[in-house]
Protein backbone atom coordinates (compact mmCIF):
# COMPACT_ATOMS: atom_id res chain seq x y z
CA UNK A 1 0.00 0.00 0.00
CA UNK A 2 2.58 2.01 0.57
CA UNK A 3 4.41 2.05 -2.67
CA UNK A 4 0.84 2.53 -4.21
CA UNK A 5 0.99 5.90 -2.48
CA UNK A 6 4.51 7.18 -2.94
CA UNK A 7 4.16 8.30 -6.19
CA UNK A 8 1.03 10.46 -5.23
CA UNK A 9 2.96 11.92 -2.76
CA UNK A 10 6.12 13.03 -4.73
CA UNK A 11 3.57 14.10 -7.54
CA UNK A 12 1.97 16.07 -5.01
CA UNK A 13 5.30 17.93 -3.64
CA UNK A 14 6.23 18.07 -6.88
CA UNK A 15 3.43 20.24 -8.57
CA UNK A 16 4.36 22.52 -5.44
CA UNK A 17 7.04 23.68 -6.83
CA UNK A 18 5.96 25.14 -10.24
CA UNK A 19 3.24 26.91 -7.89
CA UNK A 20 5.37 28.67 -5.74
CA UNK A 21 7.71 29.58 -8.82
CA UNK A 22 4.43 30.68 -10.49
CA UNK A 23 3.65 33.07 -7.92
CA UNK A 24 7.21 34.53 -7.24
CA UNK A 25 7.11 35.69 -10.89
CA UNK A 26 3.01 36.73 -10.11
CA UNK A 27 4.69 39.94 -8.50
CA UNK A 28 6.90 40.83 -11.36
CA UNK A 29 4.33 40.15 -14.28
CA UNK A 30 1.85 42.50 -12.27
CA UNK A 31 4.67 45.25 -12.45
CA UNK A 32 4.41 44.47 -16.11
CA UNK A 33 0.97 44.21 -16.57
CA UNK A 34 0.34 47.60 -14.12
CA UNK A 35 3.36 49.32 -14.01
CA UNK A 36 1.86 52.81 -15.40
CA UNK A 37 -1.25 54.51 -14.90
CA UNK A 38 -2.70 57.28 -16.73
CA UNK A 39 -5.06 59.78 -14.52
CA UNK A 40 -7.22 62.07 -16.78
CA UNK A 41 -7.01 65.75 -15.64
CA UNK A 42 -9.99 66.21 -13.11
CA UNK A 43 -11.54 69.84 -11.22
CA UNK A 44 -12.57 70.48 -8.01
CA UNK A 45 -14.63 73.53 -6.62
CA UNK A 46 -13.76 76.23 -4.79
CA UNK A 47 -15.21 79.56 -3.51
CA UNK A 48 -15.76 81.35 -6.55
CA UNK A 49 -13.52 79.32 -8.93
CA UNK A 50 -11.98 75.77 -9.65
CA UNK A 51 -9.16 73.71 -9.12
CA UNK A 52 -7.76 71.62 -12.07
CA UNK A 53 -5.18 69.09 -11.29
CA UNK A 54 -3.14 67.69 -14.37
CA UNK A 55 -0.54 64.74 -13.65
CA UNK A 56 1.63 62.63 -16.49
CA UNK A 57 1.64 58.82 -16.47
CA UNK A 58 2.51 57.55 -12.86
CA UNK A 59 5.20 55.16 -13.08
CA UNK A 60 5.40 52.15 -10.20
CA UNK A 61 8.36 51.26 -8.65
CA UNK A 62 9.25 49.39 -5.10
CA UNK A 63 5.13 49.41 -4.68
CA UNK A 64 4.74 52.86 -5.02
CA UNK A 65 3.37 54.88 -7.97
CA UNK A 66 5.31 58.10 -8.90
CA UNK A 67 4.37 61.37 -10.88
CA UNK A 68 4.83 65.07 -11.24
CA UNK A 69 1.46 67.18 -10.94
CA UNK A 70 0.19 70.82 -11.22
CA UNK A 71 -2.67 72.58 -9.94
CA UNK A 72 -3.99 75.17 -11.61
CA UNK A 73 -6.25 78.03 -9.53
CA UNK A 74 -8.89 79.38 -11.82
CA UNK A 75 -9.35 82.75 -11.14
CA UNK A 76 -6.40 82.84 -8.30
CA UNK A 77 -3.43 82.20 -10.58
CA UNK A 78 -1.14 83.14 -7.81
CA UNK A 79 -2.34 79.73 -6.46
CA UNK A 80 -1.49 77.48 -8.54
CA UNK A 81 1.09 74.46 -7.81
CA UNK A 82 3.93 72.42 -9.18
CA UNK A 83 5.27 69.18 -7.64
CA UNK A 84 5.68 65.97 -6.93
CA UNK A 85 3.37 62.68 -5.93
CA UNK A 86 3.49 59.17 -4.61
CA UNK A 87 0.87 56.86 -4.46
CA UNK A 88 1.18 53.73 -2.52
CA UNK A 89 0.54 50.46 -4.50
CA UNK A 90 1.73 47.37 -2.88
CA UNK A 91 0.97 44.02 -5.32
CA UNK A 92 -2.07 42.95 -3.01
CA UNK A 93 -3.69 45.88 -4.30
CA UNK A 94 -3.01 45.25 -7.77
CA UNK A 95 -4.30 41.92 -7.31
CA UNK A 96 -7.29 43.09 -5.77
CA UNK A 97 -8.34 45.83 -8.60
CA UNK A 98 -7.33 42.84 -11.14
CA UNK A 99 -10.24 41.35 -9.92
CA UNK A 100 -12.79 44.46 -9.95
CA UNK A 101 -12.56 44.79 -5.53
CA UNK A 102 -12.86 48.81 -4.84
CA UNK A 103 -9.13 49.58 -2.85
CA UNK A 104 -8.72 52.56 -0.46
CA UNK A 105 -4.91 53.92 -0.93
CA UNK A 106 -2.96 56.38 0.81
CA UNK A 107 0.03 58.72 -0.58
CA UNK A 108 1.84 62.19 -0.39
CA UNK A 109 2.30 65.28 -2.10
CA UNK A 110 4.93 67.59 -2.39
CA UNK A 111 5.23 70.97 -3.84
CA UNK A 112 8.07 72.55 -5.62
CA UNK A 113 7.69 75.01 -2.81
CA UNK A 114 8.52 72.26 -0.24
CA UNK A 115 4.83 72.11 1.14
CA UNK A 116 3.72 68.69 1.97
CA UNK A 117 -0.02 67.25 1.21
CA UNK A 118 -1.84 64.24 2.60
CA UNK A 119 -3.57 62.19 0.17
CA UNK A 120 -5.93 59.33 -0.12
CA UNK A 121 -8.86 58.20 -2.20
CA UNK A 122 -10.71 55.19 -3.72
CA UNK A 123 -10.29 53.58 -6.78
CA UNK A 124 -13.38 51.49 -8.13
CA UNK A 125 -12.75 49.25 -11.29
CA UNK A 126 -14.94 49.22 -14.10
CA UNK A 127 -12.40 46.14 -15.67
CA UNK A 128 -9.13 44.88 -14.90
CA UNK A 129 -7.47 47.67 -16.49
CA UNK A 130 -9.92 50.89 -15.79
CA UNK A 131 -12.10 52.55 -13.74
CA UNK A 132 -12.99 55.67 -11.81
CA UNK A 133 -10.63 57.07 -9.05
CA UNK A 134 -11.52 58.93 -6.06
CA UNK A 135 -8.43 61.47 -5.05
CA UNK A 136 -8.64 63.85 -1.75
CA UNK A 137 -5.95 66.41 -1.59
CA UNK A 138 -5.23 67.58 2.11
CA UNK A 139 -4.17 71.69 2.02
CA UNK A 140 -4.52 71.53 6.07
CA UNK A 141 -5.79 69.82 8.95
CA UNK A 142 -9.51 71.01 7.86
CA UNK A 143 -9.18 71.84 4.57
CA UNK A 144 -9.24 69.26 1.41
CA UNK A 145 -9.94 69.34 -2.14
CA UNK A 146 -11.65 66.01 -3.79
CA UNK A 147 -11.29 65.19 -7.11
CA UNK A 148 -13.18 62.56 -9.09
CA UNK A 149 -11.81 61.02 -12.49
CA UNK A 150 -10.77 57.96 -14.51
CA UNK A 151 -7.08 55.70 -14.36
CA UNK A 152 -6.33 53.30 -16.52
CA UNK A 153 -3.34 51.08 -15.78
CA UNK A 154 -0.78 49.85 -18.44
CA UNK A 155 2.13 47.55 -19.31
CA UNK A 156 5.44 48.86 -17.65
CA UNK A 157 6.71 48.93 -21.24
CA UNK A 158 3.95 51.11 -22.62
CA UNK A 159 6.53 53.86 -24.21
CA UNK A 160 8.53 56.04 -22.00
CA UNK A 161 8.23 54.43 -18.61
CA UNK A 162 11.91 54.32 -18.00
CA UNK A 163 12.38 58.16 -18.59
CA UNK A 164 9.63 58.15 -15.89
CA UNK A 165 11.63 55.73 -13.54
CA UNK A 166 13.76 58.37 -12.12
Amino acid sequence: MFRRSLPLLLAAVLAGIPARAAAELHAAELQNRFGIVEIQPSKASILLGTVTLAAPRFVRKDGIFRSTYSATVFPYFFFDETGTIAIDMPDEALRRLARGEKIAFAGRGTSDDGENRRIDGLVDPIDAVSGRIRVRIFISRRISLEFNTSYRLKPANAGGAAALQR
